[in-house]
């Protein structure tokens, strides 16, 4: 299948091939769910701990002698049935992520690109190429694309010498600061984020380095 290329300013260029297995599979909505809740799980934090009855301060004396008293034998105030005692069971530091299988998170995101096409909301651009860092103009260029709502994706290049990546920053930059727009390079592009924007801008380059990347 084809789809039309535009420029920055949303004027035709061209046209490019994409490739049926990965923006014409059927939508399988099921997929989604099971695919956000696994990258939400592995985003959460885990750092919640309450204190066992070893961990409170104090306790460490007998509260009174163990018979003679009518009451009852105690050991330390720090027992979880004491106010101020520890927590028994409690939420301790843990990772709730999971595994996903590979084929089954690769069908989640063509599905969701697949979605996006055939609603008319996912567009190309020839290049991302902005002239410089600035806010408004990103504003301007969305507004043009006819798409404010956007999730703006590029290719990243990585340097040979020390193996760090190089982000498209003038493009970057330009919308961090936007409440209803985001950047992702194409190698982090996600099905949760895919469904929180109405529309997908790819480049021209990202959607060959995605294709090479989902069919191999």
């Amino acid at each position: 299948m084809k789809i039309e290329v535009v420029d920055l300013k949303n004027k035709a260029t061209g046209e490019i091939e994409l490739a049926e297995s990965v923006f014409g599979v059927p939508v399988r909505e099921h997929l989604f769910w099971e695919v956000v809740n696994w990258q939400r799980a592995k985003r959460r934090a885990g750092t919640h701990q309450t204190k066992t009855r070893g961990q409170v301060r104090g306790g460490g004396r007998k509260p009174w002698r163990q018979k003679g008293t009518g009451r009852a034998r105690q050991g330390t105030t720090r027992a979880p049935h004491w106010v101020g005692g520890g927590t028994v069971f409690g939420p301790q530091p843990r990772d709730y992520g999971y595994a996903m299988p590979k084929k089954k998170r690769r069908a989640a995101l063509c599905s969701a690109l697949s979605m996006k096409l055939g609603k008319g909301q996912l567009k190309v651009v020839d290049n991302w190429e902005l002239p410089q860092i600035k806010t408004k103009l990103a504003i301007e260029t969305l507004s043009n694309l006819e798409a404010p709502r956007a999730l703006v994706v590029d290719v990243t290049s990585r340097n040979e010498g020390d193996n760090s990546v190089t982000h498209n920053d003038n493009l970057r930059l330009s919308v961090r600061n936007l409440k209803e727009a985001k950047y992702l390079a194409v190698e982090g592009l996600n099905v949760e984020d895919i469904l929180r924007y109405d529309y997908v801008i790819l480049s021209r380059s990202a959607v060959e380095q995605l294709q090479e990347a989902l069919q191999s």
